[in-house]
């Protein structure tokens, strides 16, 4: 098949690019910089040095004898992506390619009118640019289960029967998401599934958890092809910081009680659900979504797992900075992926252990002062 992977040289599109080649499919990249860019705008880097994408195309080529096509443009350029779309043709287009982060959203007007502009009005592009060029090509969308928030129900697989005054429908689960990106990607959901309807296109919507680990079985074989391993309090995962607050003797910051419940998924467990999801494309007219994780820890949990793994870690309890519940039912349903053929690998002291090899190696490239929460929710003064 040939994949058109958006957003191919952040933290997850890049080995997905990878993953999806090493399995045989013909695959491009198409990303703008946003990303890098972040980091020159933060004062923050990734912990494990990155190349340049053209330096990283080179080196799986060297390693693979695969190749893969690189277009570098925006999705807010509807032009661009039509004419994209039209010269390499995929069956299957992967999107990545969206601010990412809750904090990042949350620092200020200026961040949260970016990250919706961008996701959002880049989603519609696509969208049209897909429903103008091959109505037939399949959209896997990245969303995350951050959209449902933590409702006092089980959460289900993206869509819920209702019934009321004797009658029944099936609708898309309601959401509560706790920040603007969020928010952004709930808006994303509910355009493509208008657009499965509306125009017969084809979608897989896949709400993923928290992301953990580093390495895959491809870019593990060159250290020129490392994806991003992002510790700091804007983009960083909490593992990620607890992680690199251990190694450095810092006591590991909990925001609250910690008794706020996350799932989670190993990376080689994302760029193999991607897979499946490409492998397996929705029908036509079809907006399927997949609830993306493996197992669900509170934050307390994971900072007592990393505490545990390593001597002499403490733990501290700060001030919430977000707006969300402290305790809460969390009960996610996950059945399509595994029905697909998922076999997960499952958070597990030796991968604990590994991460910390891993930043030791590169503890001297740590921003402290990053560790720290910057961003609040609350308006100032309320």
């Amino acid at each position: 098949m040939k994949v058109l992977v958006l957003g191919g040289d952040g933290y997850l599109g890049w080995p997905t690019a990878l993953h999806l080649s090493d399995c045989g499919h013909e695959v491009a990249v198409l990303d703008n910089g946003a990303r890098r860019g972040y980091d020159d705008e933060l004062g923050v880097t990734s912990l494990v040095p990155i190349r340049r994408l053209d330096e990283r195309v080179t080196a799986w080529e060297e390693v693979s004898g695969a190749q893969l096509s690189v277009y570098h443009g925006d999705l807010l350029d509807a032009e661009y992506v039509s004419a994209t779309l039209a010269e390499f043709r995929p069956d299957a287009v992967v999107h990545f390619a969206e601010q990412r982060s809750a904090p990042y959203s949350m620092l200020d007007r200026a961040h949260a009118t970016y990250t919706q502009h961008n996701n959002v009005v880049g989603t519609l592009n696509l969208l049209y640019g897909i429903a103008e060029t091959d109505p037939d090509i399949h959209l896997v969308k990245l969303g995350t289960l951050g959209k449902y928030g933590t409702p006092n129900i089980d959460i289900e697989e993206g869509w819920l029967t209702v019934e009321h005054n004797g009658r029944s429908d099936r609708v898309l689960f309601p959401k509560r998401p706790g920040s603007f990106y969020h928010l952004s990607k709930v808006h994303d959901s509910h355009n493509i599934e208008f657009a499965c309807r509306a125009w017969d296109l084809r979608a897989t919507d896949l709400n993923q958890g928290v992301v953990y680990g580093h390495h895959t079985a491809q870019t593990g074989r060159d250290e020129r092809l490392a994806t991003r391993f992002d510790y700091d309090a804007v983009f960083g995962t909490v593992l990620n910081r607890f992680i690199v607050q251990a190694v450095l003797g810092e006591p590991l910051t909990v925001y609250g009680s910690g008794g706020q419940t996350r799932g989670v998924i190993d990376i080689r467990d994302t760029v193999e659900c991607v897979r499946l999801a490409v492998e397996n494309p929705a029908a036509r007219g079809e907006f399927r979504v997949f609830n993306q994780l493996t197992e669900s820890f509170s934050v307390g949990e994971l900072a007592k797992l990393v505490a545990d793994t390593h001597p002499c870690t403490e733990i501290t309890h700060l001030d919430n900075p977000r707006v969300e519940a402290d305790q809460h039912h969390y009960n996610v349903v996950s059945t399509g992926l595994a029905e697909l053929g998922l076999r997960p690998h499952l958070l597990a002291d030796t991968l604990i252990t590994s991460m910390f090899e891993l930043v030791e190696r590169h503890a001297g490239r740590v921003n402290r002062a990053a560790l720290l929460p910057a961003t609040q929710w609350r308006l100032p003064g309320r």
